[in-house]
């Protein structure tokens, strides 16, 4: 076995490398860029080597600089992680005329599937069924518009180089062929390092489904069943769950086969995934292949056992598989939550800045349940604008698909993270979705529940009733705090009252608060009641209560007069007053938001890529105006009506802080 192994990579992923090889023994290097300089995987790792700026195209996707470090520490092997390098055979193929080992395939299978046009052509060879495409290289817009014509539309425009999102476009019409090229070569070259792009048939309502395989160096290929990832946003996965709730045993068989078929094909071994679209009649098509660990691999790791980060460091020492296809079963359920700095509030842009506040839910394993965090940050780090918006990826498991989407209820509302706009809301308010709790999903999902954006979730009666009451609970704690104050004048004893009123999510509700030692009764004008007990005291940002006998737990801050609660996706001010200040409170005016309508704000710290229009030019309803590019993605920013330009007030270049004026319109 190793005993020295390199993690070329960083974030969350490095980390997870290093907690495995940490088990088995093995002494682990990072690489660092400067803007990682101080990140997580830096501390972990036993050794650290810097190897250059901040911006990928300068450390982490240079080989010469990572072989540079192999040979600086003497590491036996190289893991690579997921996106940079671990697709890269060139890479591979270094470090193999070094002598070093590469965890991960063969550069020749890297090529064969890495390539999305090349795994195309052999998967067709192989009598794989693949979705409609052109499997060519594309010259230009004009082609593309041209190919796209004979396919016929929608199709998906994708760099052949791609993964995690990057460099991937579904265009509808001519136009946004044209524009979607140019955007998702840019990405492709900035991410990859190659800019080759291709144009296949987007099938519309189909579930994306994948078979994770693994092979070793004897011939040995076993699948570890499926992943279900269909809920994505901007072809980027965002709750992904093994198994999947639609798949039948017999469907999950034959996937699982073809999957090792194509692996032996091309004599692939270490872990990969073979990606396929599945329809509603349970038809399936091959996507494509990745040549490494996905992002997702703690769903598969949940549901059957298998450290695959171990496996494949021990294939790669030339081991033999320890099980066989009949060893993997299904246990239980398992569901993940990808974590990103991208402020759902404002359509997910990316967000960056210091973590101000992040506490995740502390991890556990029980026979009744798991909670498990990957991450690769800490309280205090900073997110930078270099990598991808990645925080952290949160897991639970449990016994059934229900069980494991309350566990995750739960773990996501303890999640606390202050400091930049994240999504957590957001994959809070899916969790709770009617739709994803009944498993009628499709990669369509968020944008048919979600086609204006997110703006929040609206909790049920039942739920807003619960947390009515607790706040009420809460209010009444802080408020007998209030009075024990010490140094108070004489003859003035403050009395809390029993009877209030509660506003909340344009409710309101009054009520009387019976409380004893245990807890309080909180009792409604309707006569129904609910009980609330917790240890909550002012000043704790998260409060866990037990409402009727149920959980509830809820992120806490102050406001007058009560407080800003956050669960379940929802982020509610709160005010609790007594019933004479609760009818002063109807009479006062509403203060409205200044007018931004007539200005272009940037809604991202990002640099500007492009300028559309001009001063005094006339523009359309959806006519692009400029290109902001953050986190290696490209963001069109559009008019939302009709207007003429009146002064442009950022040029390409700049780089501009959340809400800077672009640009102002008459």
């Amino acid at each position: 076995m190793f005993k020295k192994i390199l993690i070329a990579n960083r974030g969350e992923i490095a980390c997870r490398v290093i907690k495995t090889a940490r088990k088995m023994g093995i002494k682990t290097v990072a690489v660092y860029s400067d803007a990682d300089r101080n990140a997580l995987h830096v501390k972990m790792a036993d050794e650290a080597v810097h190897i250059g700026a901040s911006p990928a195209a300068q450390s982490y996707i240079v080989i010469d600089k990572i072989m540079d470090a192999v040979r600086q520490t003497g590491a036996e092997a190289v893991h690579p992680g997921y996106g940079f390098l671990s697709e890269n055979m060139n890479f591979a193929a270094a470090l193999e005329r070094e002598g070093v080992v590469f965890i991960g395939p063969p550069s020749p299978a890297i090529e064969a599937m890495g390539d999305k046009i090349t795994s195309k052509k052999l998967a067709q060879e192989a009598g794989v069924s693949t979705v409609p495409g052109y499997m060519g290289l594309i010259a230009d817009g004009d082609e593309a518009v041209k190919i796209s014509g004979q396919i016929g539309y929608p199709v998906m425009i994708k760099a052949s180089a791609g993964g995690g999102g990057k460099g991937m476009r579904i265009a509808w019409s001519e136009g946004e062929v044209k524009e979607g090229f140019e955007s998702s070569k840019n990405e492709a070259a900035a991410s990859f390092g190659d800019d080759r792009i291709f144009i296949e048939k987007f099938v519309t309502q189909p579930r994306h489904i994948e078979i994770q395989v693994l092979a070793d160096q004897h011939g040995n290929c076993v699948y570890l069943h499926e992943r279900e990832c269909s809920i994505q946003r901007r072809n980027q996965k965002v709750i992904e769950e093994a198994p999947s709730p639609f798949l039948d045993e017999a469907t999950r068989k034959a996937m699982g086969e073809q999957a090792c078929a194509l692996a032996k094909a091309v004599g692939y071994t270490s872990a990969g995934t073979v990606e396929f679209i599945v329809d509603g009649a349970r038809n399936f098509y091959f996507l494509e292949m990745n040549t490494r660990l996905q992002v997702e691999h703690p769903v598969t790791e949940l549901i059957t056992g298998v450290d695959l980060v171990e496996q494949m460091i021990r294939v790669a020492a030339g081991e033999p598989l320890p099980f066989a296809q009949e060893d993997l079963k299904i246990n239980g359920w398992a569901m993940e939550s990808r974590l990103y700095a991208e402020d759902p509030y404002r359509n997910f842009l990316p967000s960056i800045g210091r973590l101000t506040r992040y506490r995740p839910p502390v991890e556990s394993s029980t026979p009744q349940a798991v909670v498990r965090n990957d991450t690769g940050v800490f309280e205090g780090g900073e997110i930078s604008m270099y990598y991808d918006p990645m925080i952290a990826k949160l897991c639970t498991w449990a016994p059934t698909r229900i069980g494991a989407i309350e566990e995750m209820r739960l773990a996501l509302d303890t999640f606390e993270v202050e400091g930049i706009g994240h999504n957590l809301p957001f994959v809070g308010a899916v969790m709770d979705h009617p739709r994803f709790v009944s498993g009628d999903i499709t990669t369509a999902f968020i944008a048919e529940e979600y086609p204006d954006g997110f703006q929040g979730a609206t909790l049920t009666t039942g739920t807003l009733r619960r947390v009515a009451a607790a706040a009420a609970a809460m209010h009444r704690v802080a408020e007998i705090r209030r009075t024990r104050i010490s140094g108070r004048l004489g003859n003035h004893e403050r009395h809390v009252g029993d009877d209030w009123v509660v506003a909340l999510q344009g409710e309101a509700y009054a009520m009387t608060i019976a409380a004893d030692h245990e807890g309080a009764t909180v009792k409604f004008e309707d006569g129904s009641s609910h009980r609330v007990t917790s240890d909550w005291v002012p000043g704790q940002s998260l409060a866990r209560l037990d409402v009727d006998g149920t959980p509830l737990v809820l992120k806490v801050g102050k406001i007058p007069q009560g407080f800003r609660l956050r669960l379940r996706g929802a982020d509610l001010k709160v005010h609790v007053r007594s019933p004479r200040q609760a009818e002063l409170a109807a009479l006062m005016p509403e203060k409205m938001p200044p007018d931004t309508s007539k200005f272009l704000l940037c809604p991202m710290p990002g640099l500007i890529v492009k300028i559309n229009v001009a001063e005094g030019d006339e523009v359309q309803e959806g006519q692009a105006l400029a290109t902001v590019e953050a986190m290696k993605m490209e963001n069109i920013l559009r008019a939302e009506r009709k207007g003429i330009v009146k002064k442009v007030a950022a040029a390409p270049g700049a780089s501009l802080r959340v809400d800077e004026v672009i640009m102002e319109f008459e």
